[in-house]
């Protein structure tokens, strides 16, 4: 499949800024001032609140209410895909974006987190919707404060380079700030998707009815040792770019299966 038609020079681009952190999330409010380094042309479309681990839903059973924040900004009561859709096939129909930026989101999206995160399934919908999307995430130290610095200061330059290299239309690419201040990144890796699992400590408790109630917790399991994954450029300090495909087709298996079935 070709390459996005991007341009060499973002300063005429549309860029539009979504999350799943929520329209006042101090990550949106960064990356709205990483896009405003790259083009004057910024709109910010965000959730009304936080949509984390919304992954790539769609609300469909109830109507949608936009709400003009200030210009160019807009608040959705809905998920990062809905944000995304109504941007592009309603509040910028008389010109579309010619980029989508997700995030930054608090706390990293690596190995298998992107199927869970509404941060990259705000950049899958507009990969869908035929606009290229990038995913931005900044991971900090348990207990310590988020270093924002760190994307704000990586992010233009780098976001400049993805683009005037180009990656195919059926991808999107999922960007992971390392837990530290600007100085102590030692590089930038293109590196593939690792393994974690968030989510299997389950806490059970019972409300104040005596109903019994289960809170997924945060542990996780993952190896940061395997060379060339995502985790492991964090875990080593380094940024970790990586490209997700929208087509999840297994190949090999594809292969046997028409091999079975012929």
């Amino acid at each position: 499949m070709s390459d996005w038609n991007l341009p060499k020079d973002l300063s005429g681009a549309r860029i539009l800024v979504s999350n799943d952190d929520g329209i006042e999330a101090p990550g949106i409010k960064v990356l709205s001032r990483v896009a405003a380094a790259l083009t004057d042309d910024v709109w910010v479309v965000a959730p009304e609140t936080e949509q984390s681990g919304a992954g790539h839903s769609l609300t469909l059973r109830r109507p949608l209410r936009i709400r003009r924040v200030e210009d160019r900004r807009y608040a959705v009561d809905g998920t990062p895909t809905d944000c995304v859709l109504l941007a592009i096939n309603e509040i910028l129909k008389d010109g579309r974006p010619t980029l989508v930026l997700s995030g930054v989101n608090r706390g990293g999206n690596l190995g298998e987190d992107v199927t869970y995160s509404g941060t990259v399934a705000a950049a899958m919908e507009g990969t869908v919707l035929g606009v290229p999307s990038i995913a931005l995430s900044q991971e900090y130290p348990n207990g310590g404060p988020v270093p924002w610095e760190t994307a704000e200061t990586l992010a233009p330059d780098l976001i400049r380079r993805i683009c005037a290299i180009g990656w195919p239309r059926n991808s999107l690419i999922n960007i992971n700030f390392p837990g530290v201040s600007p100085d102590r990144v030692t590089g930038i890796r293109a590196a593939e998707q690792g393994r974690r699992k968030i989510g299997d400590q389950i806490v059970a408790g019972h409300d104040p009815r005596g109903n019994p109630y289960y809170w997924i917790g945060s542990m996780r399991t993952e190896d940061p040792t395997v060379a060339g994954t995502d985790l492991n450029a964090v875990h080593s300090n380094a940024v970790a770019v990586t490209p997700i495909g929208m087509n999840m087709t297994d190949h090999p298996t594809l292969t046997k299966l028409a091999g079975t079935f012929h």
